[in-house]
């Protein structure tokens, strides 16, 4: 099944039960610890192809529910096993409180072999909360399991482009099951990685000096390292989608330096936009603006947990540290849980981010029964 011994499943993941005794065995999973309180205001489900994924997800479940609770199913799915095969763990997450148990979160496991026809659906996903939404996390490429019959079921879909080999395909499937789900609310773990970045760029702009020269820059720059190439991407559209600047071509440049866009302000300035990897970077290094007049930069050193503001007009300066977001998924999954909303101005950035990707929301993916 995995490099893992059935003994690092079970300090893991708890209890391996018979699938058709998970309801039961959950219920006797509280009766034996009256201490605890059974608290739950999602469905959060982890999918990983992964081998051995099963094993972290419950650590970051573990983190994750420190602050959300949930109820958590964990699905693991070794795809190219010929053998067909479903096993089962449950546990619980609790916190302490005053030195005791207080909330606890449960957590069911699922680890399957083989095609997955119907057993996705049917099998894991009648366990869920009925009540309460569902939170879908999906680890690693967009496959063919990403159909209809599932993310008909999803209202939150959490992905990384940053794990994706064709991001603009995966992306295209993405947009078919917005047209097709209405109330479907994607959200990349890319943009979430930049918002910390985002709020330091906005809050220097927030200067009347900044403010003014803001139409009137001539470069731009974004340091990003190499495999978060998308969160600089989706940088670029945002600061787009927010100045109302034009491209000026087509297609980007590229060169030693990196990529390079050309823009024109509202105010008819040219600006060269250069997208810069760098294999010493922080996920997003660094973006920098510049005109005659001043300077905005925001600079990010790997593994750092602060961001540093500096504003260069003259005379005028202004430098200073802010927190930085955590590099780790699952407090980037918990940021984003906690901001809750409907993310609009992220669908408001997709359009631009899918052209600078080179193309448009559409779906040539294929998909099959899950």
């Amino acid at each position: 099944m995995s490099d893992y011994a059935d003994n690092d499943y079970a300090m893991a993941l708890g209890k391996e039960v018979a699938i058709a005794d998970v309801d039961k065995e959950l219920h006797l999973l509280w009766e034996e610890d009256k201490a605890s309180t059974n608290a739950s205001l999602i469905n959060l489900a982890v999918y990983s192809e992964q081998k051995g994924a099963i094993i972290k997800n419950s650590e970051h479940v573990q983190i994750i529910t420190r602050e959300h609770a949930c109820r958590a199913i964990l699905i693991g799915i070794d795809r190219n096993n010929p053998d067909a095969s479903i096993r089962a763990w449950i546990t619980a997450h609790c916190h302490l409180s005053h030195g005791r148990k207080s909330v606890c979160c449960e957590q069911i496991a699922f680890q399957l072999t083989g095609k997955s026809t119907g057993r996705l659906r049917n099998t894991v996903f009648s366990h869920l909360n009925s009540d309460l939404p569902l939170v879908f996390w999906w680890q690693g490429e967009l496959s063919s399991l990403f159909s209809e019959r599932l993310y008909s079921l999803i209202d939150r879909f959490i992905f990384d482009s940053s794990e994706w080999a064709n991001p603009l395909e995966s992306y295209g499937c993405i947009g078919e099951a917005m047209q097709s789900e209405h109330s479907l609310l994607p959200m990349d773990i890319e943009w979430t990685r930049s918002s910390q970045i985002r709020m330091a760029v906005a809050g220097l702009f927030d200067d009347p000096m900044a403010a003014s020269a803001l139409q009137h820059m001539s470069e731009l720059r974004v340091v990003v390292h190499p495999k978060h190439r998308m969160a600089g991407l989706q940088l670029l559209a945002w600061v787009i989608q927010r100045t109302g600047w034009k491209q000026s071509k087509e297609l980007p440049l590229g060169s030693d330096n990196g990529d390079i866009y050309h823009y024109e302000t509202t105010e008819g300035s040219d600006v060269v936009v250069t997208i810069v990897s760098d294999p010493l970077s922080a996920p997003v290094g660094m973006m920098e603006f510049k005109c005659a007049r001043c300077e905005v930069r925001v600079t990010r050193d790997a593994g750092s947990p602060y961001i540093r503001q500096e504003l260069h007009a003259g005379v005028h300066q202004i430098e200073r540290c802010t927190p930085s977001n955590s590099d780790d998924s699952a407090d980037l999954v918990m940021n984003q849980l906690s901001r809750g909303g409907n993310n609009s101005l992220y669908r408001a950035v997709m359009p631009d981010f899918l052209k600078l990707l080179g193309g448009e929301l559409n779906c040539g993916c294929e998909v099959e029964d899950v």
